[in-house]
């Protein structure tokens, strides 16, 4: 059986924990199981992070859409150039257009 040597499994274990930590969830405040966010979207939410071994506990939300604006922030938009360079087109019809005879013998 071919072992992996303590010293790598640790460095691997540190960099996932270390990937891990601060990493939030949002969990409801309700009686019962919380299985799905979507159940009581007006119920408030605990948001936890992650420190590497357990959940602690770092805000209160009012409910599942302020709990996912935290979580999910927008991303920042790219603004695309007003005129951006664009090939120019040669002669001819369409995408796939065959060279004439006179642009055979050139090449």
């Amino acid at each position: 059986m071919d072992e992996e040597p303590l010293e790598e499994w640790a460095r691997r274990r540190e960099e996932r924990r270390a990937h891990s930590k601060g990493k939030l969830r949002a969990v409801p405040l309700t009686k019962g199981s919380h299985r799905g966010a979507h159940i009581e979207p007006d119920a408030p939410r605990l948001i936890e992070e992650w420190d590497g071994t357990q959940w602690v506990a770092v805000g209160l939300v009012d409910d599942l859409a302020a709990a996912k604006a935290l979580l999910y922030p927008p991303q920042p938009v790219e603004e695309k150039p007003v005129e951006w360079d664009r090939p120019a087109l040669g002669k001819g019809r369409g995408r796939h257009r065959k060279p004439s005879p006179a642009d055979e013998r050139d090449a």
